[in-house]
């Protein structure tokens, strides 16, 4: 199998939830033998901007993409816009391209509800973002496979 390349995309708010959520990611990376070259890490400044950078990575030729965010629901419908665009554009992202974008985003009630899920009693949606990539990257690769070595 060839070398692959994966990107993570992490936004900035709410920062505290986020690093957390990174630092899953980026351990099962680790538990799953890539080393620290072969994924890079860019940050946005909130889960709006994570479509168009994982755009970029995607045309970049990342073998998938774990975008991380944390939207945290407020009084405004801000979280709706916010969270449903996200949601939207990361999916268009991945049919368009091919590449897997990894959803790793949460969006909750309220903080306490983000932090059981970066590592608190949920587990770490950072770290199974990541597996998904995985997983996705392999399975793309081997349909690829397949189709090469039918032609």
């Amino acid at each position: 199998m060839p070398k692959r390349r994966f990107a993570v995309i992490v936004s900035r708010f709410n920062e505290e939830v986020t690093e957390r959520l990174l630092a899953g990611a980026q351990a099962c990376f680790t538990d799953h033998g890539l080393k620290d070259s072969e994924v890079n890490v860019y940050s946005v400044p909130g889960a709006w901007e994570l479509p168009v950078a994982a755009l970029h990575a995607a045309r970049a030729g990342y073998a998938g993409v774990v975008a991380i965010g944390c939207v945290i629901r407020g009084d405004t419908p801000h979280f709706d816009y916010v969270a449903g665009g996200a949601a939207e554009g990361l999916a268009r992202v991945s049919v368009e391209t091919g590449v897997p974008i990894a959803f790793g985003v949460l969006t909750t009630e309220d903080e306490s509800q983000a932090l059981d899920r970066a590592g608190g009693k949920h587990g770490n949606k950072g770290y199974e973002a990541a597996q998904t990539a995985l997983e996705m990257a392999d399975l793309i690769g081997r349909m690829q496979e397949e189709r090469a070595s039918k032609k």
